[in-house]
């Protein structure tokens, strides 16, 4: 097995790392802990961190890529395949190469067209049996229901006993650190009484258990989100567009944030010739139509691909530089808000009085940037960049409509609506395509926006109070009044 490090790889891991550098940051700061923690109280942004968390779990298993070695003699060199996999294409092999001849629908056993083919000597016009989903049933049409109820109840059975196991050890663990007895330990999660959001917590870990269990146990018979024209998995491609959308999310967010920490906080401080070049350009940029510029990026790019081959050995680098490439012309097509909005707060904050002793005791201007200016924003840039998180990911999704987006062999969300848009206009109509992908993409966004919410609610001064949970405010009152 041989590594192969994409680019976008490269910076997914790069995120990745950040990520936990900031969560170190967090845990040393007492500020930002308390505002996090505050932010974390709140069921919904738990329940979305959660939800979030396990589509990242999904792009960072699909961000791992490797070739494999091909088979050779003894005694000759190790030779590796061509094309590159990752460990998510691993896992779902067998459904991948479990391909039909066209479209399924959900958990079928037969073939969604009517096509001419022989049945016992005699040419008939008939549904025909799938290759793949159903193979195991002598009668499909008899069979279908019983066999779909019986792996559903196996399943459910299944996600019942993981979720049992997994809340005795958490609440046996909770009842020894807190000294109560497992009883007492189960009324007050049941209630809802705690600190954290545990109850919250358990429904969701219970859902994702549940769905993922019954996804994978109905995948070894059928299809479970149907096939696509060419007979592919739909539910492998929507799991492949996960990363694609995480990555246009994360990565074109560490673009804008640089570029508008850096020009907003410049001009408003500086002021001046300084201030007056950073709004002409950043004015520049917002007055030209996002997708026009993006478009014709795009469309330079595939130019300069098409002629200089060498560049990328295979298919897939190709896809992803222009991936990569997509996330850099979003970033600086959107950095124009956010460093609007840090210029404002910077021009409003380099006139207040701590500020201006700095000045007057002689700090440097790089110093009073960095120690006084900036952590005095991050509030807004944290708030920002959450909020646009999903503006990205729905962007690419409507650039990979018109054509400009990501290339027609990366698994997108937007690839997946582009299919489906001839896919509805047929007869019998295709619905499970979008269906799909408006769901993976609802999850993912709703996540997002929800822990946005609570990240805004708690990092803002001004809706701070309304984060803070009953439970915590309840506890607050009983020690004062103990203290009192």
């Amino acid at each position: 097995m041989q590594p192969v490090f994409l680019l976008t790889d490269i910076f997914v891991f790069a995120i990745l790392l950040f990520v936990l550098w900031y969560i170190w940051h967090v845990r040393s700061d007492r500020n930002l802990r308390a505002n996090w923690r505050l932010a974390m109280k709140r069921p919904v942004a738990m329940v979305s961190s959660m939800v979030l968390g396990f589509f990242l779990v999904v792009a960072l298993a699909d961000s791992i890529h490797f070739r494999e070695a091909l088979p050779s003699e003894s005694g000759q060199a190790v030779q590796y395949s061509s094309e590159a996999m990752s460990v998510l294409d691993k896992v779902l092999e067998p459904l991948a190469n479990a391909r039909e001849r066209s479209y399924s629908e959900p958990l079928a056993a037969l073939a969604f067209r009517k096509e001419t083919f022989d049945r016992d000597g005699k040419s008939v016009r008939d549904y025909p049996r799938l290759r793949y989903g159903g193979k195991h049933l002598n009668d499909p049409v008899n069979d279908l229901s019983a066999d779909v109820t019986q792996k559903s109840f196996t399943a459910l059975a299944l996600g019942l006993a993981i979720i049992a196991a997994t809340l005795l050890v958490g609440l046996g663990w909770a009842s020894q650190s807190s000294g109560r007895s497992f009883s007492s330990a189960w009324r007050i999660f049941i209630s809802g009484q705690t600190e954290w959001p545990w109850r919250s917590m358990a429904l969701t870990f219970s859902l994702l258990v549940l769905s993922i269990t019954w996804v994978v146990v109905l995948s070894q018979g059928y299809h479970v989100f149907g096939t696509d024209r060419t007979g592919n998995s739909v539910l492998v491609f929507a799991l492949k567009s996960v990363r694609t959308a995480l990555v246009i999310g994360g990565l074109t967010t560490l673009v804008v944030l640089p570029l508008a920490l850096l020009l907003g906080v410049t001009a408003g401080y500086l002021r001046g010739w300084v201030d007056e070049v950073i709004q002409y350009i950043y004015t520049l940029l917002a007055s030209i139509p996002d997708v026009l510029l993006i478009a014709a990026s795009v469309l330079l790019l595939q130019v300069f691909i098409d002629k200089n081959q060498g560049v990328f050995e295979t298919a897939l680098e190709r896809a992803d530089a222009r991936l990569f490439f997509l996330c850099l012309i979003l970033g600086i097509t959107s950095f124009t808000g956010l460093c609007r909005l840090v210029r404002g707060e910077t021009l409003k904050l380099r006139e207040l009085e701590y500020i201006q002793s700095a000045r007057a005791f002689g700090v440097s201007t790089p110093r009073v940037l960095w120690r006084h200016i900036v952590p005095n924003l991050m509030h807004l840039v944290l708030i920002n960049t959450v909020m646009q998180f999903s503006s990205f990911v729905l962007a690419e999704a409507v650039l990979s409509y018109v054509g400009v987006g990501v290339d027609p062999k990366t698994a997108s969300f937007g690839v997946m609506i582009n299919t489906a848009r001839a896919e509805l206009a047929a007869t019998p109509l295709v619905w499970w395509t979008l269906t799909t992908a408006f769901g993976f993409m609802f999850l993912i966004v709703l996540s997002a926006n929800l822990l946005s919410d609570a990240v805004r609610d708690a990092f803002d001064p001004r809706t701070r109070l309304r984060s803070a949970s009953p439970v915590a405010s309840s506890s607050k009152e009983n020690t004062k009044e103990v203290a009192a």
